[in-house]
């Protein structure tokens, strides 16, 4: 049975996306069959994988969504698009913004995604979800099913702010939803070490969090060649490869592996 892995934030523009795109392809090159999951009503994963009109496709999360909310029978692999990286995507279009509203009078909404994640979890390694800037239905629905949060922070003071209100919520999810929810760590993006600040705001989130959650050691540097990829349909391994926006990412998917193999500890 695959990991499931959330890849979340409250805020937007910390970097999920590229780190989903980026971290699914880093494991499909180290043999790991891999599925990442466009859990966002914005749908920016999808398009930095190369589906330039998600609305003209026929098969969405959201449409696997309403067949799980209405009982029908599905084939798990049914839309997934597989990419020329290796890795496979099950894409999110402007459909998804409703289901939000379809979700909120439901009886146990907040597991409904879950109910296709078992259904794929046999067929892959791993699970990566992209989830939204917001913590909706979607991103509950997101954590209600992993095993495990990525949390992507850029080194700003409002970012770090930030991170304290979402690692709450995420241990009321565990009480409430889903007690086997790990935190499996916080990896910086973004990071330009050549400000001062940067080194402050990564020494004070270290600082308060180090004991007890893990912090990846290997930071996503801020790149221009990084930004381009959303454009591409590349990851940052075929658009940069000897860079190190590359180089970061490979080493943080080759440290996920061993932290599955360990088991991540939980956070209380």
């Amino acid at each position: 049975m695959g990991k499931v892995i959330a890849i979340t934030n409250r805020k937007g523009g910390c970097g999920k996306s590229i780190t989903a795109a980026s971290l699914g392809v880093g494991l499909t090159r180290q043999g790991k069959k891999t599925l990442i999951i466009d859990a966002d009503n914005q749908h920016s994963l999808t398009v930095s994988m190369g589906i330039s009109e998600p609305d003209k496709l026929s098969v969405s999360l959201a449409t696997v969504i309403n067949d799980i909310i209405t009982e029908r029978d599905i084939d798990p692999t049914t839309g997934i698009i597989h990419h020329a990286e290796g890795v496979d995507l099950m894409p999110a279009n402007n459909s998804l913004t409703g289901i939000e509203l379809t979700l909120a009078p439901l009886i146990g909404r907040e597991t409904i995604l879950r109910q296709y994640i078992d259904k794929v979890k046999p067929l892959y390694d791993y699970i990566l979800i992209d989830t939204g800037p917001t913590l909706d239905l979607l991103t509950i629905n997101a954590l209600a099913c992993a095993d495990s949060a990525i949390i992507t922070v850029t080194p700003k003071y409002l970012d770090a702010r930030g991170l304290e209100l979402l690692l709450k919520s995420i241990a009321q999810l565990r009480k409430s939803i889903n007690p086997n929810l790990a935190i499996g760590g916080i990896l910086f993006t973004m990071v330009d070490k050549r400000m001062n600040f940067t080194k402050q705001i990564i020494d004070m989130i270290d600082a308060a969090y180090g004991e007890k959650i893990h912090i990846f050691k290997d930071h996503i540097p801020r790149s221009v060649r990084a930004a381009e990829t959303s454009a591409t349909g590349k990851s940052i391994f075929t658009h940069d490869p000897n860079g190190k926006v590359a180089a970061a990412y490979e080493s943080i998917s080759r440290e996920i592996v061993r932290l599955c193999g360990e088991g991540l500890a939980q956070v209380a």
